[in-house]
């Protein structure tokens, strides 16, 4: 009786309230947001490398020469969280004040950041000099690992945010239509995977107890967040995925559909764009209107229908990314040449551009986005906003930066338990205080703090050689 009179989440009705019926921002401000994050990393990869006489020092790992081949030996744990902590400065905290404090300004904010970078090339301009190829290639490893750690660290802060009222509603997941920068989370996750899969390497296809051994721990964290948010009674928004379907069975589903079907990544995009189009069509002969639906009958499919229709959308958009991931970085890769990423950055900032065009047009003409149903507007908003980030992370080697900084390299060793460790620190912040009743300056406190706090626990794990592996 004690337990039903005071439930583990007595504001479970009202948070759930807090994050449904939402309409999300405008194309032109989720641009917006998705500049300030690369430019804030590669403004502070500039800061971290500059020397002048053929070797360099990068923060917290010592001094080395310019050799892919040479091991960086890392300094002293104090040099390292020292490290850690200017970037925390320079990079997350930034991204927080952004997207809280300072989210009437957004618009302000990105032209200062964009006339800050443009000045900081305009300065190093006249010691830019092409690098050998095998740099090049190392350079574009560079910056995919940037920009997975980009899509980690965003989504790591906004999990926790949407439940303070510092957070504005329009960048919280729309209910049915809609571009919320929340919406992207998902989708962001799928194509960075898709971008470095071993599809996209175009390795030797793997036995079936290889593709079950990887998917489980997805399908065991999707059955573990399920228990839990049952258990503790946590606020859970039935409209993002249906009643028991979550984030990690799509990952999961996603990945047992491209091994089902295994074919040349040369050919990912066709299949990948016929099954887009097949979906969408689907889609406006009645499915849509089913999706965005209350209706919720016994069957299982009805009650999940969101994430059981929306795989074909994710799938769609997998296969699409590991046609773009073999075409851009690993087609050439045994051969790469001078010019390799000059050429890599002008695809790059076309495709970009190209998605930006696509999806204004499939917006207004086809159907509006919708992550809901993870339709064709959808997706190509996610690979836009996607390849706009890659695009200015392009922009590091002009400045000679061909390391990671500390905080990518510990968010890159342990991607998937930075974002378990997130998620655990979100829900007992919930479970222990009520979000929103929080005064804005105690919100922006509770923000930072588990920010700082996410930071040196990955932090420390990558320093100490700490892996979390679950295969």
């Amino acid at each position: 009786m004690d337990l039903l009179e005071n439930p583990l989440n007595p504001n479970k009705r009202l948070k759930e309230e807090f994050v449904s019926n939402l309409t999300g921002s405008s194309l032109l401000e989720i641009a917006a947001l998705s500049t300030i994050v690369p430019v804030l990393i590669v403004l502070r990869k500039w800061s971290s490398f500059s020397r002048a006489n053929g070797s360099y020092v990068y923060a917290g790992k010592g001094t080395a020469k310019k050799d892919d081949d040479v091991t960086l030996h890392r300094k002293d744990w104090w040099s390292c969280m020292v490290a850690l902590i200017v970037d925390y400065f320079c990079v997350i905290l930034p991204i927080l004040l952004i997207f809280t404090v300072l989210s009437e300004w957004a618009y302000i904010c990105t032209i200062v950041l964009i006339l800050l970078l443009s000045f900081a090339i305009i300065v190093n301009r006249s010691g830019f000099h092409y690098k050998a190829g095998s740099q090049h290639s190392s350079t574009l490893r560079t910056v995919i690992s940037s920009y997975r750690v980009s899509v980690v660290v965003v989504t790591c802060l906004c999990i926790l945010a949407v439940d303070f009222k510092i957070y504005p509603r329009r960048y919280a997941k729309t209910e049915t239509y809609g571009t919320g920068l929340m919406d992207l989370g998902v989708g962001s996750f799928v194509v960075a995977n898709a971008l470095v899969s071993r599809q996209a390497r175009n390795l030797n296809s793997v036995r079936w107890m290889d593709v079950l051994r990887s998917v489980s721990p997805l399908v065991i964290l999707g059955f573990g967040r399920l228990i839990f948010t049952t258990g503790v009674d946590y606020q859970v928004h039935i409209g993002e995925y249906g009643v028991h379907w979550n984030f990690f069975f799509t990952l999961a589903a996603v990945s047992i559909l491209t091994s089902i079907i295994s074919i040349r990544p040369n050919y990912c995009g066709i299949l990948g764009l016929l099954i887009l189009t097949g979906y969408q069509m689907i889609l406006a002969l009645g499915l849509s209107e089913y999706l965005i639906s209350n209706e919720r009958k016994a069957h299982i499919i009805s009650q999940n229908k969101e994430g059981l229709f929306s795989i074909f959308g994710y799938w769609g958009m997998y296969l699409i990314g590991v046609f773009l991931g073999y075409q851009l970085f690993f087609a050439n890769y045994s051969s790469a040449k001078d010019g390799n990423m000059h050429s890599a950055r002008v695809k790059i900032w076309f495709l970009s551009a190209l998605f930006w065009l696509i999806t204004v047009i499939l917006d207004k003409y086809v159907e509006r986005v919708s992550r809901r149903m993870c339709n064709l507007a959808y997706v190509t908003l996610v690979f836009a906003q996607n390849f706009q980030v890659l695009s200015i992370l392009t922009l590091a080697d002009l400045f000679s930066a061909e390391r990671n900084l500390v905080l990518e390299d510990a968010f890159n060793q342990n991607m998937l338990g930075s974002f378990l460790v997130a998620n655990v620190l979100t829900g007992l912040v919930n479970l222990s205080i009520d979000t929103l009743s929080t005064s804005s300056m105690m919100a922006f406190a509770i923000l930072a703090a588990y920010s700082f706090t996410l930071s040196v626990v990955v932090g420390l794990a990558w320093f100490y050689g700490l892996k979390v592996k679950f295969w």
